[in-house]
Parts: structure tokens; sequence; C-alpha cells
């Protein structure tokens, strides 16, 4: 059986990418383990290569793995199942379609698994078509609640609001801050977050009253010339999250 995640009594959990093991563990102890650090099946070849590496971050980090589909690619949906089956990581990204099919190859409930939603346009509504058929069609798009609704019936744990576009959909996503925190649902904010916008985005959530935020912060904290994540810029990140954890902990 998997350990229990090692944030779970937390009411944050910062997700950054990790580009390499050594990566992984620096981000890691740069957030004192308050961090998942996602890995994107789309850049393995076959599911035995994939499994192999993503031992190794299992083994530094705790296993603080999120196995990532790789830019919400919907095609890399049955890819991530399959992973998460054989490897129990601590989180899974997911389109909306695919979250049944992830929980089912867990076959436990401790692993949080995410449905992927997107902006529409329209406050209080989602487009959940974001599989692999289904994004290839029109924007399906209901109320938020709805959205919550059919994630928990499939066995998902958390919204994932992408692409956010930073505070692009802002009034959006209040709402969905909003319906997570009535709906007793997780939500993970994802897309052009960065330094300067990150406290922002976290604290609409947390004020909302959402029980757990994961916020997904990727391009903006990645050295362009190395391809890795900045352990100095996750523990900017982290600075502010002990902040605001502090501020909304009778919350």
């Amino acid at each position: 059986m998997k350990k229990e995640p090692n944030y779970l009594g937390d009411r944050l959990s910062l997700n950054v990418l990790a580009n390499s093991i050594e990566n992984a563990k620096a981000c890691y102890e740069a957030a004192g383990g308050h961090i998942l650090l996602g890995v994107l099946s789309k850049d393995y070849d076959t599911d035995e290569v994939a499994i192999e590496d993503m031992q190794q971050y299992i083994k530094v980090t705790d296993n603080a793995l999120s196995i990532g589909l790789g830019a919400g690619d919907p095609n890399q949906s049955q890819m991530v199942s399959r992973l998460a089956g054989e490897l129990q990581p601590q989180h899974v990204n997911q389109v909306f379609t695919g979250v049944g099919t992830s929980r089912g190859k867990l076959a436990q409930d401790q692993t949080i698994v995410n449905g992927l939603v997107s902006p529409t346009g329209k406050v209080g509504y989602v487009n959940i078509a974001t599989g692999p058929l289904s994004s290839k069609g029109a924007s399906v798009d209901v109320p938020i609640e709805v959205a919550i609704t059919l994630l928990k019936d499939m066995g998902g744990s958390s919204i994932k609001y992408f692409p956010m576009k930073g505070l692009s959909h802002k009034e959006e996503y209040k709402a969905v801050a909003k319906a997570c925190a009535e709906n007793d649902f997780l939500l993970e904010p994802t897309g052009g977050i960065d330094l300067e916008n990150f406290e922002e985005i976290v604290e609409i959530a947390l004020s909302a009253g959402v029980k757990k935020v994961i916020p997904h912060v990727y391009s903006s904290i990645i050295d362009s010339n190395s391809g890795n994540t900045r352990p100095e810029d996750v523990s900017k990140l982290y600075a502010i999250m002990e902040k605001l954890v502090e501020k909304y902990k009778n919350q």
C-alpha cells in the first residue's frame, strides 16, 4: 500500500515540473516537502521506460510524484492511467474523461486524481470536453457544480482549471473556487501562473474556503538554458505559501 501523502494536513501543495531526478530533489527540498514534482508521460516512448525512470523520482522525493499528461494532451490519457496503476503516485493529472480509468487502475482513494476542465468565457461554466475525442469537437459547457458532481462520480479529487492564462479569467476562476469550497473539492489552478500573480491566484481560492489548493507553476520558473525548474524560485513561492496558510489557518 502506498504511503500517506506528506501534504494531507496542509492547505497548499505546489506543483512544478521536474527536469531531472536531481532537479526534483532540489525543488523538493526547497519547498520543505510541500510539493508535487510533475513528470510528463509524453516524454517517454514506452510504459516500461517511464516506469523505470519515475520510480527513481519516487525514491528521492518520498513519492511526491505527479504523473503528467504533457500540456494537457488528451492522447496521453490512457498512458497516464496505466502508469498510475503501476506506480501508485501521490498525484495524477487527467483529462475529464480519463478520471474514472485512473481511479480504477489505482484501486485506492488516497492518490489525488484531478480532472481537467477549461474556461468558457462564461462565469459559472466550464468546458468538460477535454478528452481524446471530445476535445476535437465543440466545447461542452456545464455549470461548475455539475462538473464537480460528475468528477466525484468518477472518483476524482480535484478540478484542474486549465488554461487559466494567469488572471485573464479571474471572475470565472472565482466562481470555480466558490463551487469547490461549497462542494468539498480540491482546486488546481494551472496556466500562466508566475511569481507576480501566484499570491493573488492562491489567495482567491483560500479566501473562498477551498480546503486544499494545488497551484501548478511551470514555464515561468524554468531556466531556459538548462530546462530545470529553479529551486530558488520554488523557495520564493514556498515563502508565499507559508504566509497565506498562516493567514487562513483558522478558516
